[in-house]
């Protein structure tokens, strides 16, 4: 996980992604094949996974990890860049550059944040602007309100503008 994050760190948001998909737990046992060595559940994510036969690609020590933390604050936090402080959520995506955006619900209290992330320049890191209901704000953060509504934040990706709080 910390070489997904310092990958992603550089900027390299395809390079993190590949690294995603070979921790993902998931991808171990997604064919037969991989079911019967990997012989965890794929559902959790194992402290160990063998490399010496006869053992080699096995699942160990499932259940008894804090890798799962790691593995989740690494898709969440790192690649799609979401960072809550305080009353304030942050966006700092790092995607591969052949994904157009994506979209996640957030609910603070009983407030609902609708954030579409955009990459039309398909970069891998950056982000060029963010609006909250319509609003550009001052950087890559919008401040959180537990009102009741469903806002809808926009993030698109690229170079900061000339004169704007980088992203």
């Amino acid at each position: 996980m910390w070489l997904l994050q310092a990958v992603a760190g550089l900027g390299r948001g395809g390079d993190a992604y590949t690294l995603w998909n070979l921790l993902n737990p998931v991808r171990h046992a997604d064919t037969p094949a991989n079911v019967a060595r990997y012989r965890v559940e794929p559902y959790v994510v194992a402290a160990d996974v063998y490399g010496v036969p006869p053992h080699a690609g096995r699942g160990g020590w499932t259940w008894y990890t804090g890798s799962a933390a790691w593995l989740y604050r690494a898709a969440v936090e790192t690649l799609l860049g979401l960072d809550r402080r305080g009353d304030t959520l942050g966006f700092d995506p790092r995607i591969p550059a052949a994904w157009p955006g994506y979209e996640v619900a957030y609910r603070f209290g009983t407030a609902s944040y609708v954030c579409r992330v955009e990459n039309p320049d398909r970069v891998e890191s950056g982000v060029a602007r963010v609006e909250l209901d319509g609003e550009p704000c001052d950087g890559p953060r919008v401040k959180l309100r537990d009102d009741g509504r469903t806002h809808a934040v926009r993030v698109v990706m690229g170079l900061p503008a000339a004169g704007s709080a980088p992203g």
